[in-house]
């Protein structure tokens, strides 16, 4: 009852506050009417015990490592060992982006994050003539197992841990992380790192998908199943809402269409056999990070505890590990700039901490040049600088989710969780995200939320420094990383070369016994990793399952 009257005393005590400052706004108006996050939920003036009546601790938060997780994964976080510092990398050639990532290692990197070209995202080799022009551009190429044996050379795979951004050909691609583990002399069981493997979000945000929805999962099915005997320590999936917010969504719809398509993931390896505590312990997640501070801390927070409650509550898992949120980190690169590129630095630093006080897993802090152009060696030095700074020199590292039982990130972590929940159920009505994604209803909710953003910054409601406001006179950026169009005939000429060496026999056997296998319920990953050492190509590996699988084919949404 004295609690009761305590609250009831703070009520009538913050009605008297605000009517007081209401009365004093009349005489000096804020900056403006209504103030609201980087997603435009609405900020109150100040938060109080007030707004947080019915949250019951242990409930809402528990302790770090403890369900619901909302307060961390782990229960020593970062005091046991700081987040994987994992720069995100890869250009050109494997030759040039082996010297990247040797690069990064010796600046202090702790993990690998492999780049991809366009043609190696969506299964073409450098010799089609669909990858004329786009080859090495926005990542390295990878043709075959050759290339692949040159890209980790003299990086020992049992010492490092690698992350892969790649999707539909992700199968592929694993296999020959594999094979060159195999080649180093390092077995299966000893590798460690994460494959994107999320093709729902290229359906949703990002385009780089080849087969349509049924193969694309089986694939990725095929990868869990086959993973969690062979290759244990092995992430299988890293279910990405970076991308979604890249496409324009709002912080909320980030959590709930992504953990939307988790749900997917998660019903079609039980619906194809798996055990759900087989495989949930190696499902991670991958977020962006903005500006907005607080509402993305709030961000994180509401994700483990929403995933760690359907995993619980609708799956029935009871391994610990199934229930944690687990997830991988990048600065927002729809928030980087080509005005004024230093101030990215600032940005980076801002949506570094946001992620660090959020407890993420890993991180890649994005360079300040990234809005224009590859990142240079010195700006990926910065960006890898930031992080050691906020690791060493901060002190955010030194307790765990230091924002807790603030008024504010307590009240916006429930309501991120209330209206991502919102979505979550009505994409549940619809048949599940598969069928959400076929209607048009995910894209074209970000979509207009992408509009919104751009309005207000158009209308300078929101300012974005250095574009509609604070704007200087610029010379055009000096010293930008480009890629050699010559590396296009490069890598025709590794492909022709490779042809001519290896058995040709053995692979277009190879190549038929996939193929046949793909018209079964088999698993391809054992099929696949065959045709990978016998240095069948990406594009003649995915040109394969394309005869089989046929091709998907985006729908239209106005």
């Amino acid at each position: 009852m004295a609690e009761n009257e305590k609250m009831e005393q703070l009520k009538e005590a913050q009605e008297k506050w605000t009517q007081k400052t209401e009365e004093a706004v009349k005489k000096r108006s804020e900056r403006k009417e209504t103030f609201v996050t980087g997603s435009n939920q609405e900020v109150q003036r100040v938060y109080t015990p007030v707004d947080l009546e019915q949250m019951k601790y242990e409930e809402a938060l528990g302790f770090p490592g403890e369900y619901p997780y909302t307060r961390g994964v782990q229960p020593t976080m970062y005091r046991g060992r700081f987040w994987t510092m994992r720069q995100y990398a890869g250009f050109a050639t494997a030759e040039e982006s082996n010297k990247r990532y040797k690069y990064l290692l010796d600046q202090g990197q702790t993990g690998l994050s492999v780049a991809f070209d366009l043609p190696t995202q969506i299964g073409y080799d450098s010799d089609h003539a669909l990858s004329e022009g786009e080859v090495g551009k926005v990542g390295v190429a990878i043709d075959s197992l050759k290339d692949m044996e040159i890209l980790f050379d003299g990086i020992p795979l049992d010492q490092v841990s690698t992350s892969m951004t790649i999707n539909a050909p992700a199968s592929v691609l694993l296999a020959m992380y594999i094979a060159v583990a195999e080649k180093q002399g390092v077995s299966s069981d000893q590798l460690r790192g994460t494959i994107q493997n999320d093709i729902l979000k290229e359906y949703i945000a990002r385009g780089t998908y080849i087969f349509p929805v049924e193969p694309s999962m089986r694939l990725i099915t095929n990868i869990f199943e086959y993973c969690s005997d062979e290759v244990p320590n092995w992430n299988t999936i890293s279910i990405s809402g970076y991308h979604i917010r890249e496409a324009g969504s709002s912080a909320v719809q980030e959590v709930a269409f992504t953990l939307a398509d988790g749900i997917a993931y998660v019903e079609a390896a039980i619906e194809a056999g798996l055990e759900v505590d087989k495989f949930a312990p190696r499902l991670s997640f991958f977020f962006n990070a903005h500006n907005d501070l607080l509402e993305e801390v709030a961000k994180f927070r509401a994700a483990r505890r929403i995933w760690a409650k359907i995993m619980k509550e609708k799956f029935g898992a009871e391994n610990p590990k199934s229930m944690q949120l687990k997830f991988h980190t990048q600065t927002g690169g729809s928030t980087l700039t080509a005005q004024q590129p230093d101030n990215n630095i600032v940005r980076v630093a801002i949506q570094t901490l946001a992620a660090v006080l959020g407890g993420t897993q890993s991180l890649h802090t994005n360079s300040k040049d990234e809005a224009m152009a590859l990142p240079t060696e010195d700006s990926v030095r910065i960006a890898l600088r930031t992080q050691q700074i906020v690791a060493h020199e901060s002190g955010v590292a030194e307790t765990i989710d230091p924002l807790a039982g603030s008024y504010y990130v307590e009240s916006l972590t429930n309501d991120i969780e209330e209206k991502a929940m919102e979505y979550i159920e009505r994409i549940i009505d619809m048949g599940g995200a598969p069928a959400a994604i076929e209607k048009g209803y995910i894209q074209k909710e970000i979509m207009d939320s992408a509009y919104e953003y751009q309005k207000q910054i158009e209308s300078n409601e929101r300012i974005v420094v250095g574009v509609n406001k604070f704007q200087t006179e610029e010379q055009p950026p000096q010293g930008l990383l480009r890629v050699d169009p010559s590396v296009g005939e490069l890598q025709k000429n590794k492909i022709e070369k490779l042809k001519q060496e290896r058995d040709n026999d053995l692979v277009a056997k190879k190549l038929e016994t996939l193929k046949n296998a793909a018209e079964t319920d088999q698993n391809l990953m054992p099929f696949i990793l065959d045709a990978v050492r016998a240095y069948a190509t990406l594009g003649e590996i995915c040109g394969s399952l394309r005869d089989v699988f046929g091709e998907y084919q985006q729908s239209v949404v106005l």
